[in-house]
C-alpha cells in the first residue's frame, strides 16, 4: 500500500480557506501615503507622470487628514515645495513653510494620525540636490556634508515643534542621525521618533517623484551620495551606522527593484522597517492599466503584498487609498 499523495492544493479550493492559511496580509495600517504640499496654489495640481497624484494647498491638510484617518492608513509623510528657493535651502528653515503649516494642521485636525515628515533640501534648493554645496580645489561642484547636516538638524527640530510624529531625513548625507538625534534631545523633543533613509539607491525610479516635488536636479546627478544598484552588503553597513547613530526606524528606497534588500536589512536589524514603493513603480502600473495590459487593482496589492512579504513592517505608497478600499471591500 503506496503512501497518500500529497495534495497541498487541498489548501487552495476556497477563498475563505486560502485566507485562513495565507502567510503573508497587508492592512490599511501598513500604508503610509506620500503628500505634497505647495504654498504657491489654491487648488490641487495634478501631477502629470503621476495620475491619480496632485500637489496640494496648504489650506486642504486638515481634509486630508481627515480622510487618511477614516481609511485606516498607518500615517502620512510630508513633502513641501516652497514659493521661493536659493542656493542654500533657506526656505526649508522656514516655521511658516508649507509642511510645518501643514503637520500644524493635520495634528490639530486629528490628533491620532501619525505624521511624517522627509527632511532633505531638495526640494527647497535651486540646484535640486539634497545638500549644500561647495567647490573642490579643482573646480568641480560637490555636495558639503557637514554643512549640509546643520540645514537637517535644524529642519527636523522645526517640524518636530510643529507638530510631527516622525521626522525622516532622506539626503543620505553621512552622520545626519545622529545631528537630528543631538539636536531634537537637546532642545527637548527626545520623543520625536527618527525614520531613517537608510538605505536609498540611485535609482531611475524616482523621475515622476522628482516633477511631484520640483526637485530634479539642476546639473549632475545624485550618484555621489546615493547608493549604487549594485551593491547589497554596503546597505547592511548603512543601516547598521543609522541604528548606531538613534535610529529608530529604517527604510529601503526603492522596494520593488530591491527586494532582496529589504529581506536582507530585515533579517541584519530588529528595528521597524518600512519600504518605499517610489513614483516610477507607481507609475508603471498605473500605465499598464491605461493599456488594459493588467488588472490594477490586482497588482496593487500583489506588489504590496511582495514587499511586505520580503519584510516591510511598513510601506510608503501612493496607492495607499485605493489599497485600503480594497482591503477593507
Amino acid at each position: 500500500m503506496g503512501f497518500p499523495v500529497k495534495r497541498p492544493r487541498r489548501l487552495r479550493t476556497s477563498a475563505s480557506i486560502r485566507r485562513l492559511v495565507r502567510e503573508t496580509a497587508v492592512a490599511p495600517s501598513d500604508l503610509i501615503l506620500p503628500l505634497f504640499f505647495n504654498e504657491a496654489i489654491d487648488a490641487p495640481k495634478p501631477v502629470q507622470t503621476m495620475p491619480g497624484v496632485s500637489q496640494l494647498p496648504v489650506s486642504q491638510a486638515a481634509a486630508v487628514a481627515r480622510e487618511a484617518h477614516a481609511r485606516g492608513l498607518g500615517g502620512v509623510i510630508l513633502f513641501g515645495l516652497p514659493k521661493t528657493k536659493d542656493d542654500k535651502g533657506s526656505s526649508a528653515l522656514d516655521a511658516k513653510g508649507p509642511v510645518p503649516r501643514a503637520v500644524a494642521a493635520m495634528k490639530d485636525a486629528v490628533p491620532d494620525l501619525v505624521v511624517m515628515t522627509d527632511v532633505c533640501v531638495d526640494e527647497y534648493t535651486d540646484h535640486g540636490h539634497c545638500g549644500l554645496l561647495r567647490k573642490k580645489k579643482n573646480g568641480e561642484i560637490e555636495v558639503d556634508n557637514d554643512r549640509t547636516i546643520e540645514v537637517l538638524a535644524k529642519m527636523a527640530l522645526i517640524h518636530a515643534k510643529a507638530g510631527a510624529d516622525v521626522v525622516a531625513p532622506s539626503d543620505m548625507m553621512d552622520g545626519r542621525v545622529r545631528a537630528i538625534r543631538t539636536e531634537l534631545d537637546r532642545e527637548g523633543f527626545d520623543g520625536t521618533a527618527i525614520l531613517s533613509y537608510a538605505v536609498k539607491y540611485a535609482s531611475s525610479f524616482y523621475g515622476p517623484f522628482r516633477e511631484a516635488a520640483d526637485c530634479a536636479p539642476k546639473f549632475g546627478d545624485r550618484a555621489g551620495y546615493q547608493m549604487d544598484p549594485g551593491n547589497a552588503r554596503e546597505a547592511l553597513r548603512e543601516a547598521r551606522l543609522d541604528e548606531d547613530e538613534g535610529a529608530d526606524m529604517l527604510m529601503v528606497k526603492p522596494a520593488l527593484a530591491y527586494l532582496d534588500v529589504i529581506r536582507a536589512v530585515r533579517e541584519s536589524s530588529t528595528l521597524p522597517l518600512f519600504a518605499y514603493n517610489v513614483s516610477g513603480e507607481y507609475s508603471m502600473l498605473q500605465a499598464a492599466a491605461a493599456a488594459n495590459m493588467i488588472d490594477l487593482d490586482r497588482a496593487i496589492l500583489e506588489v504590496l503584498v511582495s514587499i511586505r512579504r520580503a519584510g516591510a513592517d511598513a510601506i510608503l505608497t501612493y496607492h495607499a487609498h485605493r489599497a485600503a478600499e480594497l482591503l477593507d471591500a
